[in-house]
């Protein structure tokens, strides 16, 4: 029987399922990079795509390096609707952050996107598919789209000074006292008044 050139199962095609993926993901983006056309530039069936990852989603996130899903962290906090939200996530993002192996994991693939364009491109495509999306409906309609990029902000900061700089008191405070810090201001960006300027 002819070759039909696709690559079959082996030790090497999932690290070049990942590598087209990759290069897909952060040239593209999330939302216009098909498992088609990854297959096809890993020289593999699509089918095995699948195989591999499961689902498109799946395989985002193993490129990010994902140290958890979160689709399955935040779907607790976003249960509970809009009140209380602001808190509910701050303890969703410390439950990982605080972790003693997801911590490590997510400050390193935090450190790549500050590092490399394509990281950057591939970490700003993690926040807004995979955890602002999902926060959108729970925001206030009005200015939503800087509403989530203000909630972006806040995480980055905090991930920044508590866990890249480590600067201190914040570096060791316990989790229940950042909560009572930075969840009114999460609470604000999700809900409250922003109070912004008219812009001519």
């Amino acid at each position: 029987m002819a070759r039909t050139g696709r690559r079959r199962g082996s030790p090497d095609t999932r690290a070049a399922i990942l590598t087209a993926a990759r290069a897909a993901f952060g040239e593209q983006g999330y939302d216009l990079a098909s498992v088609r056309a990854i297959a096809a530039a890993a020289g593999v069936d699509a089918a095995l795509v699948h195989h591999y990852f499961g689902t498109k989603e799946k395989l985002f996130l193993a490129c990010v390096a994902a140290p958890a899903d979160p689709g399955e962290i935040l779907a607790g906090a976003l249960a509970g609707g809009a009140d209380g939200l602001g808190e509910r996530l701050l303890r969703a993002f410390l439950s990982v952050w605080d972790g003693p192996v997801t911590g490590p994991a997510a400050l390193a693939v935090f450190r790549s996107g500050l590092g490399h364009d394509r990281s950057a491109r591939m970490l700003r495509e993690f926040l807004s598919t995979q955890i602002l999306r999902r926060i959108r409906p729970d925001l206030a309609p009005e200015h939503a789209e800087l509403r989530a990029a203000l909630i972006a902000s806040q995480a980055a900061g905090l991930v920044t000074v508590r866990y890249l700089l480590r600067l201190e008191p914040l570096a060791s405070a316990p989790a229940e006292v950042v909560v009572a810090a930075v969840a009114p201001t999460l609470q604000r960006y999700l809900t409250g008044p922003l109070d912004l300027p008219a812009v001519p």
